[in-house]
This record gives C-alpha cells, sequence and structure tokens, in this order.
C-alpha cells in the first residue's frame, strides 16, 4: 500500500508522483500491464470526449476530459522513462523549443506577423526546415494514416494546394466528382470484384476525395459536414420510425420513401425551415 498525502490541492509534481506509482511494483496490477499497444485505443476515446466537451462548451466535463487526455499523455511519457529513453520532462522541453523556434515573429529576430495567415506560413516554412521536407512530396507523406480519412485527406489536399496542384474554382473540382459518380456507376453496372482494378472501392474512394475536395475549397470541415449529416439523419430516421404503422422491415421501398419525406417536411416545419434533401 502506498501512502500518498492528502492535500487541499495537487500540483503537477503530485500528478507525475502517482502515475508513477500506478506503474511502480506496488502499483496497480491494470496499471502495470499496459504497454504503448495495449492503451493506444483509450488515448483515442479520451481525445474524443475532450472535443465533445469542447463541442458543448462543457466547462466543467472539459477540465475532466482534457485532465484524461493529459493522464494519457503521462502515462505513455512514464513507460518510455521505464526504457530509459525519454520521460515528461523531456515531451515538455520539445514543446517548449518546437514553440520557440516555430514563432520567430514572436520569440526571435523574424518580422512580426501581420496575420494570422502570416503567422501559419511562418510555422510550416519552420516546420519543413525542421522536418529535412525537400519536397511537397515528403510533407504529404507525413500526414500521418492514423487520421481519420476525411482528414487526413483534407490535409493532404491543402498541401498539395500550397504548391500550385489545386482546381481553378469549385465548378471544376465539382465536375470531376461528377465524373468519379459516373465511374462508379459504370463500376456497380460491371459488377466485377468490389477490390479490382477500377472496382467499386477504387471508384467510391475517388468519389469520396473529390467530395472533400469540393467542400474544402468552401472552407468546409468534412468531418463536421458529415457529423451534421448523421445528426439530420438520426433526427429524420427517428420520425419515420415513430410514424411507421408497421415495422420498417415490412415497408416497401414506396412506403419508406414516403415516411421519409413525411419527416423531412414535420421537421423542416419544426425548425422553421423549407425541407432539405
Amino acid at each position: 500500500m502506498i501512502n500518498f498525502p492528502c492535500k487541499e490541492r495537487y500540483g503537477w509534481e503530485d500528478f507525475l508522483e502517482i502515475v508513477a506509482d500506478l506503474r511502480s511494483p506496488e502499483g496497480c496490477p491494470w496499471d502495470k500491464a499496459q504497454t504503448h499497444e495495449s492503451i493506444r485505443r483509450n488515448f483515442l476515446e479520451e481525445t474524443y470526449e475532450a472535443l465533445d466537451a469542447i463541442d458543448h462548451d462543457d466547462a466543467e466535463n472539459m477540465r475532466e476530459e482534457l485532465g484524461d487526455v493529459l493522464l494519457q499523455v503521462a502515462f505513455h511519457a512514464r513507460m518510455e522513462e521505464e526504457r530509459g529513453r525519454f520521460d515528461m520532462s523531456d515531451v515538455v522541453d520539445a514543446v517548449t523549443r518546437k514553440l520557440l523556434y516555430r514563432h520567430p515573429h514572436v520569440f526571435g529576430d523574424g518580422e512580426a506577423a501581420k496575420s494570422g495567415e502570416e503567422a501559419l506560413a511562418n510555422w510550416e516554412a519552420r516546420k519543413r526546415t525542421e522536418k529535412g521536407f525537400a519536397r511537397v512530396s515528403d510533407a504529404i507523406e507525413s500526414v500521418p494514416h492514423t487520421l481519420p480519412a476525411l482528414w487526413r485527406t483534407e490535409k493532404i489536399q491543402k498541401k498539395a494546394a500550397k504548391a500550385g496542384f489545386e482546381w481553378e474554382n469549385v465548378f471544376h473540382a465539382l465536375e470531376k466528382l461528377e465524373e468519379e459518380v459516373g465511374e462508379l456507376r459504370e463500376a456497380l453496372e460491371t459488377g466485377g470484384a468490389y477490390d479490382a482494378p477500377h472496382g467499386v472501392r477504387e471508384e467510391a474512394g475517388d468519389a469520396l476525395f473529390m467530395t472533400v475536395c469540393v467542400l474544402r475549397m468552401c472552407g468546409i470541415d468534412p468531418e463536421d459536414a458529415l457529423h451534421r449529416t448523421c445528426d439530420k439523419f438520426e433526427r429524420r430516421f427517428r420520425n419515420v420510425e415513430e410514424c411507421a404503422d408497421k415495422p420498417l422491415s415490412e415497408c416497401t421501398e414506396a412506403e419508406l420513401t414516403e415516411l421519409w419525406k413525411r419527416a423531412k417536411k414535420a421537421l423542416a416545419q419544426a425548425e422553421g425551415k423549407a425541407p432539405s434533401a
């Protein structure tokens, strides 16, 4: 049993000591057994929970969930300290040095940034130098594969666009999207293996890629757009289910379509706006 002192308020050093205690021989059996791989998903879940609190502007939950994210950082750093590779102080030192280096307009002798865009350009330029990126393709390759696919697509396209690889306007991108949808239809009609070259998987991916392109050129976050559509679907589906006089599995396609149209109209009236698609 570890006798940790009771305090009115705990600080950073207390927090790190507790994390170390949990991993110690006298600590918690579960905590001691964890590896980077075993709690990898926990990191993602805690991050999404923090984002949910931020989206709801919930200060109490935000404080708790940000603490949970911080715990994940400290936990992984502690594992590395046990391996003798780095510790939490190295993590803090590294990110501090990064902030100083990538803000020459604030901490260095660079000219003051006149806008957020100029500050971001400074950051990206220093990042390229720091990472040793010789080409744009190096920067594109560095985009993490673990990102949600829509965000990864958006980041890749932004980096390519900064190098001049961009559609002249959004309508040209939309025409390309329509072309990709046509190729998807052709792949479906052909009826070949879904994973064959130019099969459904490839053509659907191309259509998704161009959808993100259109949204990006309109300044719309593709993840946010899709989440909003999911929320809209949830509301309408609930209305469909409540208004159906029999299980949905027993309805014909025509009946389901009619229920959906009624749901769109009812919800649009409730929200005080015209029905949308």
